[in-house]
């Protein structure tokens, strides 16, 4: 089994999963949330996908389930792949799974006569933590660190999905704008960003400085909250770029500012999987998500430094 291209099939089922949710839900899609969804027999749904809730599959589902903590029993058939993070996945005898089964943290429960046509690839939470009790630092650091690194990956990635989901509803001509300055002015966003966060940078190391007399402290937040700001709404537009880039190469003509961001998300998370080349990458992002925030006035102006013209 290969690993790397099993948690890259993860991380697309994770996402083409929630790609129908954009904009309007599908008939045949389920969402929710602290809440439980029942697929009854007879029934099929396309993809079912919830955090926090409870998932029972006795009926059909044509594509995923996905979940984030609670529970996932499946006694029915999922054409495609069931994934858990943090999740206890029951498959009782007559269950029948076409892709893979997926499980980051939680526990997996298998009644015989189960069935798996792809992989199953599962990862237990006490396979990290009981290597530290028995061997100490020097054995997590032995230990591979890619269970550990994907969990926060993912749990970083769906934190990103709830942002975008946020800002392209609330924003999305701001956002639409806002990127197609991007193509028209790269190198004047990067210098912009570059130098932006520069001296956002010293700012930050002098506020830091005057929190030993307190008069820092106040200075400093302000400057983790304008930072925290910037960054969120950068991020958003540089998603809806990829994907609107992304979606143009497959002959589409126009894409939502939530499915374009939803859809660049995907590919910036992909690429951020890459070793060293994902963190120049996510850099790269940064400086461009500063200048084009500065630049565009949030999504406001395509220009903020140019001054309008008197009549």
């Amino acid at each position: 089994m290969k690993i790397k291209g099993k948690f890259t099939a993860v991380l697309l089922t994770l996402f083409l999963g929630t790609l129908p949710l954009v904009g309007h839900q599908k008939q045949g899609d389920r969402f929710g949330y602290h809440d439980t969804i029942i697929v009854p027999p007879g029934e099929t749904r396309d993809n079912v996908i919830t955090v926090g809730g409870d998932v029972v599959v006795e009926g059909k589902v044509r594509k995923s389930v996905v979940a984030i903590g609670g529970t996932i029993t499946v006694s029915g058939e999922v054409e495609d792949s069931v994934v858990g993070i943090g999740t206890k996945i029951t498959l009782k005898a007559s269950a029948v799974i076409h892709g893979d089964l997926v499980g980051l943290g939680g526990t997996i429960d298998k009644e015989p006569g189960y069935r798996v046509d792809g992989d199953t690839v599962y990862f237990k939470s006490s396979d990290i933590t009981g290597k530290f009790f028995k061997e100490g630092a020097k054995g997590i650091f032995s230990f591979s660190l890619l269970p550990i690194i994907l969990v926060f990956k993912f749990v970083s990635i769906f934190i990103w999905f709830l942002m975008v989901f946020l800002v392209a509803a609330l924003f999305p001509r701001q956002i639409t704008l806002a990127s197609g300055q991007i193509r028209k002015s790269f190198w004047p966003i990067f210098g912009t960003g570059l130098l932006a966060l520069i001296l956002y940078t010293i700012f930050v190391i002098i506020a830091a400085v005057l929190c030993l007399v307190l008069i820092g402290i106040p200075i400093l937040l302000f400057l983790a909250v304008a930072g925290f700001i910037v960054k969120i709404f950068g991020r958003v537009v540089l998603f809806y770029f990829f994907g609107e880039s992304l979606a143009r190469g497959f002959n589409r003509q126009s894409v939502s500012a939530m499915g374009g961001s939803l859809l660049g998300l995907l590919v910036v998370s992909f690429i951020g999987f890459i070793p060293f080349l994902g963190f120049l990458f996510t850099l790269c992002l940064s400086i461009i998500g500063w200048g084009v925030v500065i630049r565009t006035k949030f999504g406001t102006a395509e220009n903020a430094f140019l001054r309008k013209a008197k009549v």
